[in-house]
């Protein structure tokens, strides 16, 4: 096999890491609440959704019990995706000592949200230098499988090990904080495994296109297999053509993609790409157990990558994303086997004829309308401003307030 050649890294790839895939808000609030407990110095959260439900108010709760106990927390939250957090809830963070951090807020115009463009939709947790959460879930109660049959399919990675210090200061350079002193002994980080890792994020300044170059330079590489999970799938000619390329060459490239859409203009637009994609020999598998939210892909036995990025025009091209790399053989191993599973057990494979019944009369005008509206979304958002907006510190007012509100103030 020749060696890989992969895109410039982000920042390099990182070894001694132990990395543990997570399956759902199961998996994911019992890691990263236990770390939050046991936190000594410092918590660091991103994250595009937090709700105002038994899941947000359990990460309340152990963020005000951190930060009374003397520990330095930063929560940074979506002004679009955590819009609906009341001033109490807000207000009770603040007057324990969390920094709450709203980025790009804004209030609602006629009931409706309308600042979608250019989003912080990270999802990253940070706890005393030593440990790492990254990936696609959000704080609130549809990841867990008692809320139904919507609640999501969606995955996440804790992380230990030489990559955490890295995705520390990566956290603390977007609040403004600095590395400052290292009270978490980061410059003393021992290897926790043998995995090979890398945090590469995509942004609106230098690295407008990092994630997606990752991507099409993995798929290029691969021999074997491709099999990539992905929410909302619309990427760009590019990354199609990195995957008609993989088939013409052996590769056996799958799709995992939503059977039960939330967002229907994605779904009518992404199957204007199935028979094309069909006929080139992609194997498209709809995931009907649940919406499935999740952003991981898995090449061959050297690279893997579960984050924040959708392979659409939001997170291509908007967004403000993080994805975390890997390269381990076991890692990849588990996730294939994982994949494999549910695509046998909990997906429909789609033939030509099936796309091809899917698009008569009225459903070919729909599914044209949103290709092209889709396709186009970038360019026409791209004339939206593309500088940094920003960040709201939600701070206690000066005197007590009634139900814990907080008062905005720009920083």
């Amino acid at each position: 096999m020749k060696p890989l050649r992969w895109a410039r890294p982000h920042a390099g790839w990182v070894s001694g890491n132990h990395v543990e895939l997570l399956e759902n808000g199961e998996a994911y609030y019992r890691g990263v609440f236990e770390a939050i407990a046991a936190a000594r110095h410092e918590v660091l959260i991103e994250t595009f959704i937090l709700l105002e439900d038994k899941v947000g108010l359990e990460l309340q709760r152990i963020l005000i019990e951190a930060a009374r106990r003397g520990v330095q927390v930063d929560l940074t939250l979506d002004g679009w995706g955590s819009i609906d957090l009341s001033e109490a809830y807000l207000g009770a963070l603040a007057n324990a000592g969390v920094k709450v951090r709203m980025f790009d807020p804004r209030p609602r115009f006629l009931g409706m949200r309308l600042h979608m463009f250019r989003r912080m939709h990270r999802k990253i947790v940070v706890v005393d230098g030593e440990i790492a959460f990254a990936g696609g879930i959000n704080f609130s109660a549809d990841h867990l499988a008692d809320f139904g049959p919507q609640a999501k399919q969606d995955y996440s990675v804790s992380i230990r090990g030489g990559l955490v210090p890295q995705i520390r200061r990566y956290v603390l350079l977007q609040i403004g904080r600095g590395a400052g002193r290292d009270p978490t002994g980061e410059r003393a980080a021992k290897a926790a495994g043998d995995m090979e890792a890398m945090l590469v994020v995509r942004d609106n300044q230098r690295n407008r296109d990092s994630i997606e170059r990752h991507y099409r330079a993995a798929i290029r590489a691969a021999r074997k297999q491709v099999i990539i999970a992905n929410a909302y799938f619309f990427p760009g000619y590019r990354l199609l053509k990195s995957m008609r390329h993989a088939v013409q060459r052996g590769v056996r490239v799958c799709l995992i993609l939503q059977g039960q859409p939330d967002m229907k203009i994605v779904k009518h637009a992404a199957e204007l790409l199935h028979g094309h994609l069909i006929s080139a020999g992609v194997e498209i598998y709809e995931y009907c157990k649940r919406p499935l939210h999740g952003k991981v892909a898995v090449i061959d036995d050297e690279w893997a990558t579960v984050g924040s990025s959708n392979l659409d025009p939001l997170s291509l091209s908007l967004n403000l994303e993080a994805n975390v790399m890997i390269r381990s053989r076991a890692f990849n191993l588990e996730l294939c086997a994982h994949f494999e599973a549910l695509m046998k057990g909990d997906c429909r494979r789609l033939e030509a004829d099936q796309v091809a019944s899917r698009r008569r009369g009225w459903r070919i005008l729909l599914d044209t309308l949103a290709y092209h509206v889709t396709r186009l979304f970038p360019a026409w958002a791209g004339y939206l401003p593309a500088h940094s907006v920003p960040l709201k510190l939600a701070t206690p007012g000066s005197g007590p307030q009634p139900g814990g509100e907080a008062a905005w103030r720009p920083h």
